[in-house]
């Protein structure tokens, strides 16, 4: 067994029991997944305008961060949920895969995470400062970067049924120092060690069934339980996620599992991490991502991006036009704040203009239409006529849904459909609701608006019309119309986490 951190690099190796191994699929869908798993790795690294004196950027590292276990339950113990906004001191994924290959079945895990690093700018007596302009113009600041890091580890499916295996995925402390031109001073970039390790086990539910688990945890020394969360960074590991594939096996999706295995993917505890499909749809479960960020199954990276801008949340088209109009002073601090910057202000400054226009907007869902079985006696006016929105009244308009007309005031149980549903809406599953207005979207379907009943701020959310949106076959009237104090169902296991859903806009048909 090979085990150990090439420093300066970003790979350790584990792999055992597989001597002689060919090349694995998934080790080369691992590299496909690249860009989606960098997307999760850097989001949030350094946010517009990219520069060290914005506010935004003084408060970093906010997903999958894993700190050592004294530091962070200090305060008392993690609460687990399926999202990685919250610090915690591990990270647990579990997830169901078919044996394709009994005897002979492997399974790769791949961890990675960021280390922090402090780039400490220092003048000709060695003394720190905050920052320093060299003769040519260049200026250097003081700012927390971060080191990508990565272990693998390869075990036979049989050993993990048997006995699992643990193995440590940490990385070494390190200084690097960097003279600056003409003697100027230098520039010290400081790495503490980070401890930590990842155990991987199976569970055999069936002959062909068994259930994965892989937790990766902070082992190190805590800080003293009131260190500022900036100095206990130095020994955490942060955007921490990992990526799962293997010989012989075929993982199913969690989020639309087939209805024989909706039972066993309910059980699955996945705690500060959610794991998905990754790679294509027609990949046919080769190759999971479990990310601290709720994704789809099948994530990409629109072809259309030109390169990451470390927010996802956001639209390219917008953040580069912003970007294009910063100050040439604000260009200035950006670039000396962290090398990620300055190539993102590089890629903005030299964009060809066919390349901007692409982040325009792109249409991929367009689907026919299918005929009208009978002429319709009084034609609607297009959408954008005037008097298209004529006889309609959100508040008063019912539809039918399993033969019960559903309007303002009905009351519904939320069953967000598997396929293609929003990510946050299959959190809501089971919950109860009262229908506040249907409206009817320019393309001819008719989405629902609805407050939980549980919502201590439903009332509130009303008055301001901020609510939550479904199509009609996401809807279970109840019968009879039910009593405002009949309590919501149990959501699935995987929404039990402290979580709320902002879907202000219906669920759009995943890609």
């Amino acid at each position: 067994m090979a085990e150990g951190l090439v420093e300066g690099g970003s790979e350790c190796a584990a792999t055992t029991g597989l001597a002689e191994q060919p090349p694995e699929r998934s080790q080369g869908a691992f590299e496909q997944l690249s860009a989606v798993a960098d997307a999760v790795l850097y989001e949030g690294y350094l946010l517009y305008p990219y520069r060290r004196s914005s506010a935004k950027n003084r408060v970093r590292w906010q997903f999958g961060v894993l700190f050592p276990r004294d530091w962070v339950e200090s305060d008392g113990p993690v609460v687990p949920g399926v999202s990685g906004s919250a610090d915690s001191w591990y990270q647990q994924t579990e997830c169901l895969l078919r044996i394709r290959r009994p005897g002979d079945a492997s399974v790769r895990v791949r961890v990675r995470y960021l280390q922090m690093q402090r780039k400490q700018v220092e003048d000709t007596g060695h003394r720190p400062v905050a920052s320093l302009r060299t003769d040519d113009g260049t200026v250097h600041l003081t700012f927390d970067e971060a080191v990508p890091r990565a272990c693998e580890v390869v075990v036979p499916l049989d050993e993990l049924l048997d006995t699992g295996r643990t193995v440590p995925v940490g990385a070494a402390a390190g200084v690097d120092v960097e003279p600056l031109p003409a003697g100027a001073g230098r520039v010290v970039r400081h790495r503490d060690e980070v401890r930590a390790e990842t155990t991987v086990t199976a569970e055999r539910l069936s002959d062909d069934l068994c259930r994965l688990r892989v937790r990766t945890a902070n082992t190190g020394p805590a800080p003293a339980p009131r260190t500022a969360r900036d100095e206990a960074l130095r020994r955490a590991l942060i955007a921490t996620h990992t990526l799962i594939g293997g010989d012989g096996v075929e993982f199913v999706s969690l989020t639309d599992p087939p209805t024989d295995l909706a039972a066993p993917a309910r059980s699955c505890r996945n705690e500060f991490t959610y794991p998905v499909l990754g790679g294509a749809a027609e990949d046919a479960g080769h190759l999971l991502l479990s990310a601290p960020i709720i994704l789809p199954d099948h994530p990409q990276v629109a072809p259309e991006s030109p390169g990451d801008l470390h927010d996802a949340g956001e639209i390219d088209e917008i953040l580069t036009l912003r970007t294009m109009l910063l100050t040439d002073e604000e260009k200035r601090e950006a670039r000396a704040t962290d090398p990620r910057a300055a190539a993102i202000l590089d890629r903005v400054d030299t964009m060809p203009q066919e390349v901007f226009e692409r982040l325009h907007g792109a249409i991929r869902s367009l689907a026919p239409v299918a005929p009208a079985t009978a002429p319709a006696t009084a034609e609607r006016p297009a959408w954008w006529q005037e008097g298209a929105d004529g006889g309609l009244s959100p508040t008063t308009d019912t539809v039918l849904v399993d033969g019960v007309p559903l309007g303002g005031g009905s009351r519904v149980r939320l069953r967000p459909r598997g396929r293609g549903a929003d990510a946050q809406d299959m959190f809501l599953a089971g919950r109860t609701a009262e229908v506040a207005a249907v409206f009817h979207d320019v393309d001819g379907s008719v989405h629902l608006a609805v407050t939980l009943d549980d919502d201590p701020a439903s009332e509130l959310h009303t008055w301001y019309g901020r609510f939550h949106y479904f199509r009609p076959d996401e809807l279970e009237p109840l019968e009879p119309a039910g009593t405002p104090d009949e309590p919501s169902a149990p959501a699935p296991v995987a929404a039990k986490a402290p979580l709320t859903t902002d879907s202000e806009t219906p669920a759009a048909e995943a890609e």
